[in-house]
């Protein structure tokens, strides 16, 4: 397996889309990351009944999370190991997997279930901050989860992993989860070669911005109904510059990986925050793996 190390990830804020824009972003109290007392979700939906915050589970305005390279991030990331998808076994990967990018860690702070989702660092008012998570302003939160989705401390269970019929928990267990933290197109996309010479055909090829640099796929299905061609935006599905350290043809040059945050905005008004709308545009549900055929050439 290739080995690789972390670089700038300058696309993270862009490419997980943390920064609100737009009207289907500015409304995450539409959404199950609305966690705070009010929330109009229903009961399946966890709420802390002890704050009506609503950014505050993820971002705060001061002592943010430095190593994490996401905007202003509130949490502790997970410290678990994973077992990637590369160690699944199948004959189909043919792009190296690194370790666990931040933009995906940060996702995994609450969903892999190894810690409570308000372990956050600095708690609303004054005097609420704790460096070590957790803190001194008294939390944890109480939390009502009518669907079980939490335990008594906060923590996600009833994962896929263990049964549940909802994953909202993946687990550490990532082999049963599209890959993250992998090469984009099997490899072969770099700075010093955007067409992808050696790539796996059965990847469309990204849009590549020197200035980032970034990369992205272009979501054709949002075009017109918020997305353009060829220009990156919040519709379109992100990939995360990592720098390869293997010694191989590309080594010392940047390269597009997947993360999380390729296929996901935890600030949209969709289905599991997918960047995909029928909402914005009656023909962009995932109806034929729109989804799926955004990147997969098939």
């Amino acid at each position: 397996m290739r080995q690789f190390v972390k670089t700038s990830l300058a696309t993270a804020i862009v490419g997980a889309a943390m920064v609100a824009v737009g009207s289907a972003s500015a409304g995450i109290t539409n959404t199950k990351h609305y966690l705070g007392a009010g929330n109009n979700q229903g009961s399946n939906h966890a709420a802390a009944s002890d704050t009506g915050e609503i950014c505050i589970f993820c971002h705060t305005p001061h002592g943010g999370d430095t190593g994490a390279s996401v905007p202003l991030w509130n949490k502790r990331l997970s410290t678990a190991t994973y077992t990637t998808y590369d160690q699944l076994g199948t004959s189909t990967l043919d792009a190296g997997i690194t370790n666990i990018g931040s933009i995906s860690i940060a996702c995994l702070t609450c969903h892999d279930g190894t810690q409570a989702i308000d372990n956050i660092l600095n708690d609303s008012g004054s005097g609420g901050y704790d460096a070590t998570g957790g803190g001194s302003g008294g939390l944890p939160y109480t939390w009502t989860s009518p669907d079980n989705s939490l335990d008594s401390t906060g923590t996600f269970q009833n994962s896929v992993d263990e049964g549940g019929g909802n994953i909202f928990e993946i687990g550490t267990d990532l082999r049963n989860d599209h890959p993250v933290s992998v090469q984009y197109g099997g490899g072969g996309i770099s700075a010093n070669a955007t067409a992808g010479p050696t790539r796996d055909t059965d990847f469309n090829l990204p849009q590549y911005d020197a200035t980032g640099p970034r990369w992205w796929v272009d979501n054709t299905t949002m075009e017109g109904n918020g997305s353009t061609a060829g220009v990156l935006d919040k519709w379109d599905f992100k990939l995360y510059t990592r720098l390869d350290n293997s010694g191989g043809r590309f080594a010392g040059v940047d390269e597009p990986f997947v993360e999380c945050g390729s296929c996901h905005d935890p600030h949209l008004e969709t289905d599991t925050f997918l960047r995909i709308d029928p909402t914005v545009n009656s023909g962009a549900s995932n109806f034929g793996s729109k989804v799926c055929l955004t990147c997969h050439n098939k």
